[in-house]
């Protein structure tokens, strides 16, 4: 099993541990009980309901796994953290011939690039940290190299 760090903030361990009681106390059960109603039905090799119970209850376990997994590797972000260089946690102003932005590193498990928060592990990510204000980042990424100048740390 991976065992590999996952950087969460406060916010996203309490998501992921009410994710994973809801699995337990809530999925878990119901998904038994359409096993055990489906088994009622009779023949096991003939009857659909059945097939989708268990495909779902591989599905939960599965996703409880990696819940468990993800808790338990989870390390916190310091919400205090430095603003003389980039780190996760940071929220990073850049500029580029696009325009300014802004991106909040964060941990592949919070990334949501629509909403600005980008994983430690993607290009831009990994490109920014340890960086300080003022430097210049060129960015490989498939669509060419993106050069960035990080105007603000906070």
């Amino acid at each position: 099993m991976n065992t590999k760090p996952t950087y969460l903030s406060r916010d996203g361990l309490d998501k992921l541990r009410s994710e994973l009681e809801s699995m337990l106390s809530v999925k878990r059960p119901e998904v038994a009980q359409r096993i055990h109603d489906a088994k009622e039905h009779g023949d096991l090799s003939e009857n659909a309901e059945y097939e989708d119970a268990k495909n779902e209850q591989a599905f939960v376990e599965g996703r409880i796994q990696t819940l468990q997994a993800l808790i338990k590797n989870a390390t916190i972000i310091d919400e205090n953290h430095s603003t003389d260089h980039v780190q996760i946690g940071s929220t990073v102003k850049v500029e580029s011939p696009d325009g300014q932005e802004s991106f909040t590193i964060v941990g592949s498990t919070e990334a949501k690039p629509t909403e600005g928060r980008i994983s430690n592990e993607s290009p831009v990510g990994r490109a920014l940290l340890g960086k300080k204000k003022g430097e210049k980042v060129v960015v490989k990424v498939p669509a060419g190299d993106f050069t960035y100048k990080i105007v603000a740390i906070t």
